[in-house]
């Protein structure tokens, strides 16, 4: 977790009050949240080799302590969003470097974003000794400063208050790119953290608990919102992240189209019994569409708006 630079996130009472989200299976964000207030004193001293830069869970930052994701959830993380050889993964608050160290293992280039300089000077050492500079780079900075569009997947463990502001420049990465998080979502309204917002597309809870048990996983959906034509007709979707749900307008009537879920840029929908499954490709939509009879048919859509 980045111990961060900003002086909108606080400890304040909102924040550690329980959330109600039914994807976390074990524990409640905002209980887990007052769990770090613990940490300097249920874990002991983080071993570094014995340095004088090695940095001790529970630190202090500006904000809030710093606090490493379990090894064994870094490896669920990973495994979740597929993590391997052309990858970039770009973590956001890299702590001591070992989400980082642990993608660049995979094959994947990856790359740390870390406020406190002490922090990123244990993570280069380490990359340095298990011979994996040349896949890894780690940069002393503001997380919001710090340009995300070449990942193919994001890794993090902060606030719910970080999350929420991040989300816009999540949404905007292209699609298909995977978003991870350790145990926090990204959802939340204006004025209402507590609002689902943008709903995890997997979630796993580990089990036996290793104090931060839980894994989110979102994939960047594609933006379809619009007015396309399909065949002879004119479909309108309406997009809230990944749901999607909409009409086809024919000559004889209008017709609902159900069930719309975007993983990434594959558009699945359901309209009059009929399953359609397509890719977007900027604007143009191109797939399958499977009647209830069995019969399997071409289909294209082109964006008017």
């Amino acid at each position: 977790m980045e111990p961060c630079n900003h002086e909108s996130t606080t400890w304040s009472l909102r924040l550690l009050m329980p959330r109600h989200h039914s994807q976390i299976a074990l524990f409640r964000p905002r209980t887990l949240t007052r769990l770090l207030l613990l940490f300097p004193l249920l874990v002991p001293l983080y071993a570094a080799e014995q340095q004088s830069t090695a940095p001790t869970i529970g630190q202090e930052g500006k904000d809030v302590p710093w606090v490493p994701t379990p090894d064994i959830l870094v490896d669920k993380m990973l495994e979740m969003a597929a993590v391997s050889t052309g990858d970039v993964v770009i973590d956001l608050g890299s702590g001591d470097g070992r989400t980082v160290i642990a993608a660049a293992r995979l094959g994947a280039r990856a790359v740390g974003v870390e406020l406190e300089e002490n922090l990123v000077a244990v993570s280069k050492r380490r990359a340095d000794e298990e011979d994996l500079s040349d896949r890894t780079e780690f940069h002393a900075m503001d997380l919001f400063e710090f340009d995300l569009s070449p990942a193919t997947v994001v890794t993090m463990f902060l606030l719910p208050d970080l999350n929420y502001r991040l989300r816009p420049s999540l949404l905007k990465l292209s699609p298909g790119t995977r978003i991870v998080s350790n145990t926090w979502d990204l959802g939340g309204v204006e004025g209402d953290p507590d609002a689902p917002g943008w709903l995890p597309d997997e979630t796993v809870v580990l089990d036996p608990c290793p104090t931060w048990c839980t894994s989110l996983l979102w994939i960047v959906p594609a933006r379809v919102e619009g007015t396309w034509q399909l065949g002879e007709a004119k479909m309108e979707l309406e997009q809230q992240f990944q749901a999607v749900t909409g009409r086809l307008h024919l000559s004889n009537g209008r017709i609902a189209i159900e069930q719309g879920v975007l993983r990434g840029a594959k558009l699945t929908f359901r309209a009059d019994g009929t399953q359609y499954s397509g890719n977007v490709e900027g604007p143009t939509i191109r797939g399958t569409a499977r009647t209830a009879e069995g019969n399997s048919v071409s289909w294209e859509a082109t964006r008017l708006r």
